[in-house]
């Protein structure tokens, strides 16, 4: 399996992702456009002018992904040497025309005879029970499909549970339950498939991804590697820090570290190369920039509008959270590309490589004005999440139009081609926008077969079996899940890595840590999971991003996933710091100058620690130095820690970031002192 995904180019991977293997006839394109851009046109009438119970919401959403999923994804993507009907690649064969139609009818189930099974909650018909088994079935098989057997295989594992547990060992025994009340549960009330997670992806998620899709295809991805590019190739590693600008600057639009990777390092990469990286190293730059686009507000992928469901909390609060993280990741990355450009001895790109920065800025700004004005709906006007989405899509039609008709008057062509050009990009954009939603929306229906089997009484019996695990210690409570995040990871998406791992460990997280003292905040248990199933995408030997930017690279995928994985350290010890020190996240803090000083405490923290990792800061480090560095990166991020174990009062805490800047600043000192020292004889020797 390895080998072939080393054989698998990105795009290739991107194909796959997006579910865009098979080779459509002129019909069944057709077929596929209407249902995709029926979809977006039924997404983006929810908030404007459509009106329905959100169960109904879910419903249709749901029936969508499947009617997509079967037409676009083989059952099997390579031939069986007895089973070839079920891996056919060059059209849709009837089988799947009549998943799709059983596929849609099941998900609409619900919504289609609402009345009636809520009259008779609890106790479903005949009826009820075959469209619910025949859903959950097909609902497993079209996740298998998309994203790949690891969460189906869980979501079977709970069920089986579910169903067996009285027959369990006493640790793990559980009541167990019937049929009925299984069915009920999952497929015929909003505690399992129809749950929290499918109700974001159809209120809010596919907004934002349309949104993505739609800049995608007007050029917006290329525009941000220019501008980064122009604004820093010219400067010591400029190719690895404009890769990292340019993959966050894509992760605000995007939630799939692949499609970043596709989307930036195609001209990233080999620039990268070009001025002295090698080719593990330049792809695992954009493998650590792209996976953690995931992590930039104000978008973040689709988990995080799910953490604002789960924690009840507006999503500005989720953003606010995230903020210093992601920004101190990020930073983290850019020192990192800096301290390997000075220890290679790599300059910047040659001029001819630089585009024009105001020529760039010139021909693309307006591809800022949508997002500028979804800051402005979330972060000013306070608007929710899925109605300042809409409003940036309408302006993003505005804008399409308005770049088409100017290069129309450019080249000296006609108006009526320049308004066909706009419709034909925001067709294409309601199609991939609607092609990369099928996993997003599949993987939350799917982990809400897990979180209602949890709902129905084990999630208590789980959370006591982990608890036992961890021996009650927080610190390894928080090793076991990072671990178990990171294994789970690497077979699923981010959305449902984070899931499962929330409503298993999170509750845990806070209650254990009350335990022994550490108030942890239900924010910072949800981020900690979030996190680590984001760090699954770059985790050998499976992850996907890495496979993607070895292909684009030429390198060896496990060398560069492992070398990503080390580059994505800094991340991991962010998420441990901010269970310990809420501050990270700005919880409890309300005050702007006390924000901002966190936030600048944090980046030299930052610094400090990518110094030590990286054994080098102005020079190679010496042994001596590495505790200098580690005590100034955890003195800044975790003044309190310090204060603390000094038996300070806590009010006191900050007085101790001078001392972790004063350690620094040190051994920044004593480098420099030995660096002059080594040129002053290198001057003697040649005298």
């Amino acid at each position: 399996m390895l080998k072939d995904r080393k054989e698998k180019t990105a795009e290739e991977l991107l194909r796959e992702e997006r579910a865009e293997v098979r080779s459509l006839s002129p019909f069944e394109y057709y077929l596929v456009a209407i249902i995709s851009i029926s979809w977006a046109l039924f997404q983006l009438a929810l908030p404007s002018v459509l009106v329905i119970d959100s169960t109904q919401e879910r419903a249709i959403h749901l029936a969508f992904a499947m009617a997509l999923l079967f037409l676009l994804m083989p059952c099997f993507k390579r031939p069986k040497k007895y089973l070839g009907f079920l891996a056919v690649m060059d059209r849709i064969p009837i089988l799947d025309y009549i998943l799709t139609l059983v596929g849609a009818f099941t998900a609409l189930y619900l919504a289609l005879f609402y009345e009636g099974i809520a009259m008779r909650a609890g106790a479903p018909s005949t009826a009820d029970m075959v469209s619910g088994t025949i859903l959950v079935i097909l609902l497993l098989e079209a996740t298998r499909r998309i994203i790949g057997p690891a969460l189906s295989v869980i979501a079977i594992g709970f069920t089986l549970y579910a169903f067996l547990g009285p027959h369990m060992p006493d640790l793990i025994a559980f009541k167990g339950v019937s049929l009925s009340k299984y069915l009920s549960n999952i497929t015929n009330s909003t505690e399992g498939i129809y749950g929290i997670p499918l109700g974001v992806s159809s209120a809010i998620v596919y907004l934002f991804v349309l949104l993505g899709a739609l800049l995608d295809k007007a050029g917006a991805g290329k525009f941000f590697t220019d501008i980064a590019l122009s604004f820093l190739g010219r400067y010591k590693g400029g190719a690895a820090k404009a890769a990292i600008v340019a993959s966050g600057a894509t992760g605000l639009v995007s939630g799939s570290s692949i499609a970043n990777i596709v989307t930036t390092g195609p001209f990233t990469i080999p620039l990268m190369k070009k001025i002295g990286y090698p080719a593990k190293k330049a792809a695992a730059v954009e493998v650590a920039a792209s996976t953690d686009g995931q992590l930039m507000p104000p978008i973040m992928g689709a988990a995080a509008f799910i953490i604002a469901e789960y924690v009840n909390v507006p999503y500005m609060e989720v953003v606010k959270a995230a903020a210093i993280p992601a920004f101190a990741s990020y930073f983290g990355l850019f020192c990192i590309s800096h301290l390997e450009a000075c220890k290679l001895g790599i300059m910047g790109l040659p001029p001819e490589d630089i585009p024009s920065f105001w020529g760039t800025l010139k021909g693309g700004a307006h591809y800022l004005i949508p997002l500028g004005m979804l800051l402005w709906e979330l972060i000013y006007l306070r608007h929710s999440p899925e109605l300042a989405a809409f409003k940036s899509i309408m302006l993003l039609f505005v804008i399409i139009f308005y770049q088409e008709i100017r290069k129309a008057i450019l080249e000296k062509r006609g108006f009526g081609s320049a308004i066909k050009n706009g419709f034909l990009l925001i067709r294409d954009g309601f199609i991939q926008g609607s092609k990369n939603m099928m996993s997003v929306a599949l993987a939350c229906a799917c982990a809400g077969i897990i979180v209602g089997v949890v709902n129905m009484g084990i999630g208590g019996m789980i959370s006591a079996v982990v608890e036992i695990l961890a021996h009650g210690n927080i610190f390894l409570l928080l090793l076991i899940t990072a671990i178990a995040s990171l294994i789970i990871g690497m077979g699923l998406p981010t959305t449902a890595t984070y899931i499962v791992m929330a409503s298993l460990t999170a509750p845990i997280i806070v209650e254990v840590g009350g335990l022994y003292g550490f108030i942890i905040p239900l924010m910072a248990a949800h981020l900690f999971c979030f996190y680590f199933g984001i760090l699954a995408d770059d985790t050998p030997p499976v992850g996907l991003a890495a496979y993607a930017a070895a292909a684009i690279a030429e390198s060896d995928p496990i060398p560069t996933g492992i070398q990503g994985f080390l580059y994505d350290i800094r991340t991991s010890c962010i998420a441990f710091m901010f269970v310990f020190n809420p501050e990270l996240i700005l919880h409890n803090i309300n005050s702007w100058p006390q924000g901002i000083m966190i936030f600048i405490m944090c980046l030299i923290g930052m610094s400090s620690f990518e110094c030590f990792a990286q054994g080098w800061c102005l020079t190679k480090n010496k042994l001596y130095e590495i505790p200098f560095f580690l005590a100034a990166w955890y003195t800044l991020f975790h003044p309190g820690g310090v204060a603390t174990f000094f038996h300070v009062d806590l009010s006191m805490r900050y007085y101790f970031y001078p001392l972790g800047i004063a350690l620094y600043a040190l051994v920044v000192f004593l480098q420099k002192m030995r660096m002059m020292a080594a040129e002053r004889a290198k001057l003697r020797s040649a005298v």
